[in-house]
């Protein structure tokens, strides 16, 4: 059965067998890619889901939600494993770890949050100054990247909880992504540019220039070219 109301964010499962979408009708929705039938609904949450993602592994799911929660689901049986409460307002992004041991929550509360996945336990709350927008994490685990519209991006120790550097745009800062080598970050802002940074020192690489917000950015799987 299809969402009773507007899609906000669908993701591939990793071996491209299932999707997952979230929607506004407070739900998401398993999909079998080859058939397009319904596998799953995913009910728990009380206000509109705003993004989803898949583990590494595919076993299991994660939501955020206008309802100031991040969900975690089983992917197998669409059953609630944990909710993850603590945020204040909106929770708008999330991201796995590759060891799928912790998850980045990124919310309108100005902070983003790391959870441990087997247990739901807080790890660390990394604080801006406005909403955060966006949140990935590098593919070794060794840090976490967070957008937000107090335009900045900044480089957090994913152990620790502390700010490594913080990448400064004149503007709201929409969105991020990192290199497959976790050499570089990307962030996207409604200051016309996308700005590539080194990560291990914070310096602006690049300047990528638009006529226009740039909304979203994205980073091949080879690393040779930026979207």
């Amino acid at each position: 059965r299809a969402h009773t109301k507007r899609v906000s964010a669908c993701v591939i499962s990793p071996d491209g067998k299932f999707i997952i979408s979230a929607s506004h009708d407070k739900t998401c929705k398993i999909w079998d890619a080859v058939t397009g039938i319904e596998r799953a609904t995913l009910s728990g949450h009380t206000n509109g889901v705003r993004s989803c993602e898949i583990s590494l592994d595919g076993k299991f799911i994660v939501s955020t939600s206008q309802d100031n929660t991040c969900k975690i689901w089983d992917a197998a049986t669409g059953t609630e494993r944990i909710s993850l409460k603590g945020h204040t307002d909106w929770v708008t992004a999330c991201a796995i770890s590759s060891s799928g041991d912790f998850v980045v929550s990124a919310s309108n509360d100005k902070t983003c949050k790391i959870w441990n996945t087997a247990t739901g336990t807080l790890r660390a709350t990394l604080k801006h100054t406005n909403w955060v927008r966006d949140c990935k994490i590098s593919p070794n685990g060794d840090f976490v990247v967070s957008a937000s519209f107090d335009n900045t991006c900044k480089i957090w120790d994913s152990t620790t909880g502390t700010i490594r550097a913080t990448l400064k745009h004149t503007d709201w800062v929409e969105a991020c992504a990192i290199s497959p080598d976790g050499k570089f970050v990307v962030t996207a802002s409604k200051d016309n540019t996308c700005k590539i940074w080194d990560t291990s020192t914070g310096m602006a690489l690049a300047t990528l220039k638009h006529n226009n917000w740039a909304k979203a950015c994205a980073i091949s799987p080879d690393g040779k070219f930026i979207v």
